[in-house]
This record gives structure tokens, C-alpha cells and sequence, in this order.
């Protein structure tokens, strides 16, 4: 992997090729994203690059008993931020980030702690994977969750036609398997979609477009990385 870079989804759109095809697209919020620490072998027995992507909302003490007010970077300690992460952030001297991911770039030696990676780092035409949270559809029956039929609505299998039918046999093995298809918690899970391809680059306002759609609700936090199967 060479490149990397942390965003937020702001939802879906169309846009017109060359050829006046329409495509469907979804634009993601690139970056800026900064390098808040580089991993090495001697030191964490790995090479990875850390990033930090979205501002932090610093409330500090303004000197006024129970008031507090916005900081721009370290002028009090923050009272919505770990102490571990604010002394890590500091270490590195770049602002707080609400979001940090890693990544075990090939080239980690042509990045420095404090540079900062933005959406030109991509190109239009790459071929890219994006990683994301899906959307929590809460607890979900059968048929929304695993796309199981309908029971027959005849024949005395009522009241309800939405169950999951049979379990599993009643004396061998007595128990219901493990893995078994059932009602559950939907969605709200870590999903991956391969093989995507970068439309449109805006570096100046830090967008991707992105043709076809990308997992999460807008305003989710994605990862956009080089594709391991182009």
C-alpha cells in the first residue's frame, strides 16, 4: 500500500463523464489529514504511519470561575480529550485530532510527523478501496437480516409468517448450532468495498468523488487506500 488517507462522507450525487454519461458518485470530505506519529521496527516492531484527521473542539479554563471557551491549539489542558492522547499530540506538536488511524505504507520513509496529506494525493482514475462503518439498523428479524423467505401464510403455520422457521433437530444434536441464522443486531459493522474508482479530484476544497456508493450514513468516517486487487 502507498497511499492512504482519512475522510468523512458527505453523501451521493451525479456527475457527467467526457462522453455526457451520467455517473452515480459519492463525495468524501479528504483529508486534510496530518501525520501524528511514524512506527518503526526499532521502536514498535513495525513500520506504519499514524494519521489524524478532523479538529477537536478545545474547551479550556478562560480564568472566569466555571466558564470555558475554545482553544485553538494548546493554550490549557482540554477537558474533552484523554490526557494520554492530549501528551501524544503534543509530543508530535500538531493539534488534537478526533481520529486516528494507521496504515503500513511501503514508502513510510517519504513522510515526516507534522506533514500534512490532502486529497491530491489521490488522482483521478486510481483504483481505490474504501473501509467504513456501516449503518446500525438495530435489531432485525430474519428476513431483513439474512433475506430468509416467508413462511406458508396457510395450514395452521401462523400467527406470525416473518420467524425463522426450524432451529435444528430436536434430539441430534439437541442444541442449536452455532453460526445458526437468527434475528439480531443489524448492520454497524466494519465493511469493505474493493475496486473503486476515483471520478472527480477537487484539491482546493479537499474532495473525492467517488463512482458508485461507499459504506455509512454522511458525516460517517471512511478510509480511502490504494486497491489491493486493482
Amino acid at each position: 500500500m502507498q497511499k492512504a488517507i482519512i475522510g468523512k462522507k458527505i453523501g451521493m450525487t451525479q456527475i457527467f463523464d467526457a462522453k455526457g454519461n451520467v455517473l452515480p458518485v459519492t463525495v468524501v470530505e479528504a483529508g486534510p489529514c496530518v501525520v501524528a506519529q511514524i512506527k518503526t521496527v526499532e521502536n514498535d516492531g513495525y513500520e506504519a504511519v499514524q494519521l489524524g484527521f478532523g479538529d477537536i473542539k478545545l474547551k479550556v479554563q478562560d480564568g472566569k470561575k466555571g466558564k470555558r471557551v475554545r482553544s485553538a491549539k494548546f493554550k490549557n489542558d482540554p477537558v474533552n480529550i484523554t490526557k494520554p492522547l492530549l501528551g501524544h499530540f503534543k509530543k508530535a506538536d500538531v493539534a488534537p485530532k478526533s481520529t486516528l488511524r494507521e496504515f503500513r505504507l511501503d514508502n513510510i520513509d517519504a513522510y515526516k510527523v507534522g506533514d500534512i496529506i490532502k486529497a491530491d494525493t489521490f488522482a483521478e482514475g486510481d483504483k481505490i478501496d474504501v473501509v467504513g462503518k456501516s449503518k446500525g439498523k438495530g435489531y432485525a428479524g430474519v428476513i431483513k437480516r439474512w433475506n430468509f423467505h416467508r413462511l406458508k401464510e396457510t395450514h395452521g403455520s401462523g400467527p406470525v409468517a416473518r420467524h425463522g422457521g426450524s432451529m435444528g433437530a430436536c434430539s441430534t444434536p439437541s442444541r442449536v448450532w452455532k453460526g445458526k441464522k437468527m434475528a439480531g443486531h443489524l448492520g454497524a459493522e466494519r465493511v469493505t468495498v474493493q475496486n473503486l474508482t476515483v471520478v472527480k479530484i477537487d484539491a482546493e476544497n479537499n474532495l473525492i468523488a467517488i463512482k458508485g456508493a461507499i459504506p455509512g450514513p454522511n458525516g460517517g468516517i471512511v478510509v480511502i487506500r490504494d486497491s489491493v486487487k486493482a
